[in-house]
């Protein structure tokens, strides 16, 4: 076993004895149009429930993992309705805290990216945007807890979220708890005069692993990057970049003992794509993942996070953990919706065709 994985020791307990994961973050409702007006000539618009934090909970409790939720929703049967939902996921709704007035949404037509300009958010002002320093009582609610995980997009959202998910670190830190982060990097959700660099310069030194890509790890933490780096690039030339930033990272914030990032390039309609560990005994590089035709292109990223915490915190090896969280991610671009509905043995058998 590579020493630089975090040991949980989590042989001793049964799956409901296990501590939990704890994801925080806004819960939002997709709603998915079909271009050219077609969703007003048929009356039909899909929903979905995600947000990044959720699809991470969602993909670790389909694989069998205790996980805990924390979001604010209005008091109303929506949400409850919502909640109902997550719980037949398997997932511990008990954390959601009741307030505010409305549920955050995005609009986005079917197969678009969010980092497209086409996604309208409509979250200004939800429950969870409106949460207030001082109101979380973060003591309790780590009772149980062996990590927690947030992204980048909570403090994007207003500088009270900011300082709530410094709140959570620093309890987080004092019980010893394994922190994780997703260096999602949305523009449009940085409007409150904060550069990110800024922020998650307060953020980042509480966490042990930081997932991201080269570009997000430079819009989120200042790690220098090649902006030139696509003409005449090999694979091998993407791995030495990940390699010098997972260096980077771990250089700037000594607490980070694993850094992952992953590549993910279009062709046509269909995507190749590869993820990299970093870790203290060495660099581990996924398989190549390609297709020539993607359903949805929401979600894949936090299913690689969930596969991460998935694999480090069972003790796998570190050459399964990452080929299991980029075969997940790539699994996800074949499926609709926001979370994942694979299984762990349909992710393995996914991971077997291109191994």
């Amino acid at each position: 076993m590579n020493n630089s994985v975090v040991s949980f020791c989590t042989s001793e307990f049964s799956l409901f004895q296990m501590r939990k994961v704890f994801c925080f973050g806004e819960l939002l409702l997709r709603l998915s149009p079909a271009p050219n007006g077609e969703w007003l000539r048929k009356h039909v618009v899909p929903v979905y429930a995600g947000g990044a934090e959720l699809n991470v909970a969602t993909a670790l409790s389909r694989w069998g993992m205790p996980v805990r939720y924390f979001t604010a929703l209005p008091d109303h049967y929506l949400s409850h309705d919502i909640s109902d939902y997550l719980l037949q996921q398997g997932i511990d709704t008990s954390a959601i805290r009741y307030s505010g007035e409305r549920i955050g949404t995005y609009y986005l037509p079917p197969g678009t990216d969010l980092k497209n300009s086409g996604v309208i958010y409509d979250r200004a002002n939800s429950s969870f945007a409106s949460l207030m320093p001082g109101q979380i009582e973060w003591e309790i609610l780590f009772d149980g807890v062996e990590w927690f995980h947030f992204s980048a997009i909570c403090p994007a959202l207003n500088e009270n979220l900011a300082k709530i998910c410094e709140e959570a670190l620093l309890v987080a830190t004092k019980k010893g708890i394994r922190i994780s982060v997703d260096l999602n990097y949305r523009a449009k959700l940085w409007q409150y005069g904060k550069k990110p660099v800024e922020i998650m310069d307060r953020l980042l030194p509480h966490c042990q692993l930081i997932m991201g890509n080269i570009w997000s790890a430079n819009s989120l933490a200042g790690i220098p990057v090649d902006e030139n780096i696509h003409p005449g690039a090999t694979r091998d030339t993407y791995l030495d970049h990940a390699a010098k930033t997972a260096l980077a990272i771990k250089e700037k914030y000594s607490a980070c003992n694993s850094v992952a990032l992953t590549y993910r390039f279009e062709k046509g309609n269909g995507i190749d794509y590869f993820g990299t560990l970093h870790l203290a005994g060495g660099n581990y590089c996924s398989p190549l993942f390609t297709t020539k035709q993607i359903l949805d292109r929401v979600g894949s990223g936090d299913c690689f996070m969930g596969g991460l915490i998935y694999g480090i915190y069972n003790e796998h090896l570190p050459q399964h953990i990452i080929s299991f969280a980029a075969a997940a991610a790539f699994g996800k671009l074949l499926e609709y919706g926001d979370a994942t509905q694979q299984s762990a043995s349909e992710v393995e058998s996914l991971l077997k065709a291109y191994e």
